[in-house]
């Protein structure tokens, strides 16, 4: 059994608590409150004194896609072992930050989750999207080599899976729920890393989200809308997809919409803030350099509108690199933490934001997680300083005394 004694406890949701106790024997949280209200110690029990407890944390919005470039092109270039080698390790990075559960919206976690569960390899809970569904020509195209190689990629769940038409969008969607999806991921706008598409422009006809939503609603699986544009922004929610990757040019019709259908934004100012910054220094292709420029400015404002309008945002920060000393690198997920607090959350609405917030983005799908409550998964972190004084506390894994998930303690390398 273990009874972890707090100065500080941060639950996830609600008012942090002085003076608190947490207490679990297995996978679930047996009681999270005061201390004056918790069970005695069990004998045996191994007790641990720190200054502050937590849910472990969300990532939303990541991929797990082991390619070391800033050019996604090198998907096709590279050995499917080296990319799945490679992404263990990131995962064992991740889990190592401190975060408990990844959202992988493009990438191998719907492979990776089975190894993870079955403890083959050390990683959070990954609930996988499978294969992103994209138009041909669209944002999950990789055009610059044949239709089959990217239909052959989708098939499998690896990446990204086109789909032109109704029948083959509902298709697609039963491709990725045959291999376990627990999310779907689709491209309702143009992006950034994608050469001959727009960021401004919808993808898929409303016809076809309708499908696919439909398809998964089926299913009890929400949809996760790749928007940048208000085009796709509106026609994802109009469709009913749950939640906005990005939303860059969010305004206030859609703002008003996301919030009358209950849609979450999850916003990645992480990526934006990276590509923006070291882009030119790492070979980004100019082309993704131009318009994340042109788009950077428009997704901060968009963000500060989110927050004012009261949108539910949960945590994702869109890194995909593998290696601490690539663009994107796992690891630093917690610094999308500091964005949200200079766009204007507070430390505790960041913080519910990575955690009591990140399963509603998994629908019916989601677990019983985020949060420090009985019956709750005991996914813990003990932690050196308080992040409500300081978010940035968050970003620096060595901050960090212990990690739980699911009531066992994470090895970490000796300081």
């Amino acid at each position: 059994m273990e009874r972890i004694e707090a100065d500080l406890m941060i639950p996830g949701q609600g008012e942090p608590i002085r003076n608190a106790c947490v207490v679990f024997d297995g996978p679930t949280i047996a009681y999270a409150g005061t201390m004056e209200g918790a069970p005695k110690a069990a004998a045996g029990a191994r007790v641990t004194r720190v200054p502050v407890v937590m849910p472990g944390l969300w990532d939303c919005h990541g991929h797990l896609m082991g390619i070391r470039s800033t050019n996604v092109e090198d998907i096709a270039k590279t050995s499917l072992p080296v990319l799945a080698a490679r992404s263990v390790a990131d995962a064992r990075t991740a889990l190592l930050a401190g975060f408990t559960s990844i959202r992988d919206l493009v990438g191998l976690g719907i492979h990776l989750a089975r190894v993870v569960a079955e403890g083959t390899i050390p990683g959070p809970h990954i609930y996988g999207g499978g294969a992103m569904l994209s138009p041909t020509a669209g944002h999950g195209d990789l055009h610059m080599f044949p239709t089959s190689y990217v239909h052959g990629l989708g098939a499998s769940g690896y990446y990204f899976q086109l789909c032109d038409g109704v029948a083959a969008c509902l298709q697609g969607v039963r491709n990725q729920l045959r291999l376990g999806a627990r999310v779907i991921k689709v491209c309702a706008s143009g992006g950034v890393m994608s050469e001959v598409d727009h960021p401004m422009h919808q993808q898929f006809s409303d016809d076809e989200l309708r499908a696919i939503v439909g398809e998964a609603a089926r299913a009890e699986r929400i949809v996760a809308a790749h928007c940048h544009g208000k085009a796709g922004i509106l026609a994802a929610l109009r469709a009913g997809c749950g939640t906005i990757e990005h939303g860059s040019y969010l305004d206030e019709e859609a703002a008003d919409l996301m919030i009358e259908g209950k849609a979450i934004l999850v916003p990645t100012r992480y990526i934006l803030e990276r590509l923006i910054t070291f882009g030119p220094k790492m070979n980004i292709p100019d082309y993704a350099y131009r318009k994340v420029v042109a788009l950077g400015d428009d997704h901060k404002r968009s963000l500060r509108l989110a927050i004012r309008k009261g949108i539910r945002i949960a945590l994702g920060t869109d890194i995909w690199s593998s290696g601490a000393d690539t663009i994107a690198p796992w690891g630093q997920n917690a610094r999308e933490l500091v964005h949200l607090v200079e766009a204007g959350l507070s430390p505790l609405q960041a913080i519910e934001a990575a955690t009591a917030n990140g399963p509603l983005t998994l629908g019916p799908q989601a677990p019983k997680s985020g949060q420090l409550r009985t019956g709750y998964d005991a996914d813990v972190l003990a932690v050196r300083k308080d992040p409500l004084a300081d978010i940035s506390i968050l970003a620096i894994p060595e901050n960090l005394i212990s990690v739980w998930k699911s009531g066992q303690r994470v090895d970490r390398p000796s300081s």
